[in-house]
């Protein structure tokens, strides 16, 4: 696991951006389990992303990695 948050690239599909985050074991071990974080929750436990990003997603096997999404701007 890293000593420090660490960001993915940014990957999309049609609708969306997407990007995970992995939390250093100090950090995730602050989880809540089996719950989706609001932006504030993520925001205190310092991972730091422009606005618009939702955690969406609990990857079960490996929970301190956090999934997010932001719709994409429309054409």
């Amino acid at each position: 696991m890293p000593q420090e948050i660490v960001y993915s690239l940014k990957y999309n599909d049609d609708e969306y951006e997407y990007r995970h985050v992995i939390l250093p074991h100090d950090i995730a071990k602050l989880l809540p389990k089996g719950k989706l974080l609001s932006e504030e929750e993520w925001r205190d436990l310092g991972v730091q992303q422009s606005l618009g990003w939702v955690h969406y997603a609990i990857h079960r096997p490996e929970p301190h990695i956090l999934l997010f999404r932001r719709k994409l701007p429309q054409n």
